[in-house]
């Protein structure tokens, strides 16, 4: 911004280079986690090594028939934070359940007739999959679990399906005491939780909060790089989100904490848009105002101060103060006024009409007008900051009589869910083939292991990777377990030194755990490797039982690949594509005069398809991604402004002579699908005409909402015809121009 402090200071990191800066975070070493692990690690690993070595001892103790599925139970339910575990360890058993029932279901409908029962599987699997597509976090993980759940029971039964009770109350026992046992290790483990959990949730807060507001000062700076640190910042606040409601499960009883954070992080995803749309007008409008120089000055300053002030619980009030004021500055300045009203060193001329001059030359009008729409610009802006800062503070202690919801919808893709329903379906019926074509002894585990890793990342939006790491840590574990059963497990003759034996194996699997780079195979590690193992309590795994077994179940991994990689394969230029569809879909529909659009659900569905865009990112170049997570912006912020449009004309304080080229704007906005230039022209024809009636206008309401509409339609113009080639839904997005408009943002 010309005169402000921050264009005039020292070179932010984003302007020292014209590279976009990196999507994913520097890996570690080679190893680092095994050689040089946190302390976050070494206690994750630690505790549930010992939760799993208790579950192992409790069901050899009880003489179960399959004491390693209690072991398995506790590393899958494991979890780097406590709330996670417990939200997983709660909807793992309502999975569990579920698939039981389901299990005795289909094998009291289908007995003894195999081209009926596995069909039926594939059946139930595939709706557990496709309906999973539709939620978040465990909530997905239940409804796959009982899909996975159902056919693991039903291949232990197939043989004697007269036993189909038992066994489904065998396996609701080992999955219900892994759960006890790693919650009662993570109580011991876990120390002032509530209290961590609340400082944890007030941190993460802070730093979006510190996070948008230095994008903000970038933006209001117009320095380089600001729309890189613009557009980074959704993946943070998705991140967030997601951690909320596992901070709700850690601080026990509660109030509407988290429902605030949320309402918190939307507002600041509403700020970020807010903050591009006044980039926009900042490059499309004169700015060069004393007025608004010295009040953005005085804000910019306001925000470089923002971050040292938030922390204090007590300056909370003196900063929304501050907020306050500056938004009744902005008020002032966008009201129309004569030169003399806000000069303290002249009165006011007695008689004379409190507005412009009307014989004012055009060029003096047109400044004037750009002053009052960056002023409303700025007052909304800040208004959005002043609304996140006041859900934050709620966010940080329990409000007696608080019944405030909140909730982010999220994207739901049916066309998602379907591939996943069939990909999922399709495993089991092939395996199925398998087993009925060569009758091989251990083909019902080769089903089972199949159907639970299918199930696992049924919902995964790129399985093909997910699954790859899975097969290397199935092999991992199958090389350990090889060492254990043949070198050292001969020599066991008690509990305790199975335990000797056993520990380190686990605890290296912890560690691997902790790491985010070998996370998805330690998964598979974890969660495999007790059942390779062949655990009994009177018996020791021959080598016959070891290689059939064994090579049954890294099989079934490798064909849980094979499916993913050959049925309805995922492909990141295709989700790209689908999602840039449904997002213009929802933007035409946002314009329709019979639509009530609800902007915290075009925020919420566009952040989550902003997180989506940079998980797909793979080996996908950098530039295209950029240039799509811009156009996404471009098209959030679009809707943004469609959506207060919409509520301007709701008002009704604008006559029929300015509702009348705003409705011709939306017309477009809603019909247009590939000339959106055409679009551009229409809403910058209507910015020309409510000037002219803004310069005849002499009702001050009326004059506001006049510059109101302007402000919003400089937007809607300056977006539809910069992001032309994103808007067209015809063709795939090879973000030629985006990436040019990014790099000259930079440069």
């Amino acid at each position: 911004m010309s005169g402000s402090t921050i264009s005039s200071g020292q070179p932010t990191p984003d302007n020292t280079t014209t590279r976009p800066a990196p999507l994913r975070p520097r890996a570690r070493p080679f190893l680092s986690w095994l050689y040089a692990p946190s302390a976050s690690s070494v206690t994750f690993a630690l505790r549930n090594t010992i939760a799993a070595c208790l579950a192992i001892g409790i069901a050899f103790w009880m003489e179960l028939d399959d004491p390693a599925w209690a072991a398995m139970t506790v590393w899958a339910v494991a979890q780097t934070s406590r709330g996670e575990s417990q939200s997983k360890a709660k909807w793992r058993i309502v999975g569990t359940i579920s698939g039981g029932v389901a299990a005795i279901t289909i094998m009291a409908l289908a007995p003894q007739a195999p081209w009926l029962f596995f069909p039926m599987i594939a059946l139930w699997i595939g709706l557990c999959s496709g309906f999973a597509t539709f939620v978040s976090n465990f909530r997905s993980y239940a409804l796959v679990l009982a899909g996975y759940t159902c056919s693991i029971i039903c291949m232990g039964a197939a043989s004697n399906p007269d036993n189909i009770f038992m066994v489904a109350m065998s396996r609701g026992t080992y999955i219900v005491l892994g759960v006890l046992c790693e919650a009662f290790v993570g109580l011991i483990f876990a120390t002032s939780q509530e209290r961590h959990a609340r400082a944890q949730l007030r941190q993460k807060l802070e730093s979006a909060l510190v996070l948008v507001t230095t994008t903000l000062c970038s933006l209001l700076g117009e320095e380089r790089g600001a729309l890189n640190a613009a557009r980074r910042q959704f993946g943070t606040i998705l991140t967030i989100n997601d951690q909320i409601e596992f901070a709700e499960v850690e601080m026990g009883p509660h109030g509407h904490e988290g429902d605030h954070a949320r309402a918190a992080l939307a507002a600041v995803s509403a700020l970020l848009s807010r903050g591009f749309g006044m980039a926009m007008r900042l490059q499309v409008l004169n700015h060069n105002h004393p007025a608004f120089t010295k009040t953005a000055d005085e804000i910019l300053a306001f925000l470089k101060q923002f971050p040292q002030r938030l922390p204090d619980q007590n300056s909370v009030p003196a900063l929304l103060a501050d907020l306050q004021h500056f938004r009744d500055v902005c008020r002032l300045y966008a009201a129309p006024h004569r030169e003399t009203d806000i000069r303290p060193d002249l009165e006011p001329i007695p008689g004379h009409e409190p507005f412009d001059a009307i014989d004012a030359s055009p060029e003096t009008l047109d400044d004037r007008l750009d002053e009052r729409v960056l002023f409303v610009s700025l007052g909304e802006l800040l208004g959005d900051l002043e609304q996140a800062i006041k859900e934050y503070e709620a966010s940080t202690h329990r409000i007696k009589g608080d019944h405030f919801h909140f909730q982010l919808e999220t994207h739901r893709d049916t066309r998602e869910a379907v591939h996943n329903g069939l990909r999922g379906a399709c495993a089991v019926l092939i395996t199925a083939y398998i087993y009925e074509v060569t009758a091989w002894p251990n083909g019902l585990g080769f089903i089972a292991i199949t159907t639970l890793v299918c199930g696992l990342f049924a919902t995964k939006e790129n399985p093909v990777l997910g699954t790859t790491e899975f097969l290397k840590g199935a092999v991992a574990a199958y090389i350990v377990a090889w060492f254990l059963v043949f070198v050292l497990m001969p020599k066991v003759t008690t509990f305790e030194t199975l335990t000797l034996f056993l520990g380190p194996a686990m605890f290296l699997g912890g560690l691997a755990k902790g790491n985010p780079a070998t996370a998805g195979g330690s998964a598979a590690y974890g969660l495999l490797l007790p059942a390779m193992l062949g655990l009994e309590n009177h018996h020791v795994m021959n080598e016959l039982a070891f290689y059939n077994g064994n090579m049954a179940t890294v099989l079934a991994v490798a064909v849980s690949v094979i499916v993913f990689r050959s049925v309805l394969p995922f492909s990141s230029v295709a989700e790209r594509l689908r999602l840039r569809r449904v997002m213009l879909g929802e933007l035409q529909h946002l314009a329709h005069p019979g639509f009530t659009p609800r902007i915290s659900v075009w925020i919420g569905r566009n952040t989550d398809r902003f997180a989506r865009l940079i998980r797909h990112a793979g080996p996908t170049p950098a530039p295209l991604i950029e240039a799509c997570i811009l156009g996404t912006l471009a098209t959030l912020t679009l809707g943004l402004n469609v959506i207060r449009l919409r509520a301007l004309l709701d008002r009704e304080y604008l006559p029929e002579s300015a509702r009348r080229p705003i409705l011709l704007v939306l017309h477009y906005v809603e019909e247009s699908t590939r000339r959106h230039d055409k679009a551009a022209r229409i809403a910058e024809a209507a910015v020309r005409r409510l000037r002219v009636l803004d310069a005849q206008e002499t009702d001050l309401v009326t004059r506001i909402e006049l510059t109101r509409a302007i402000t919003y339609l400089v937007v809607i113009a300056h977006t539809m015809r910069t992001n032309e080639d994103f808007l067209d839904a015809s063709k795939p997005f090879r973000g030629e121009r985006n990436s040019r408009l990014l790099n000259s943002g930079q440069s």
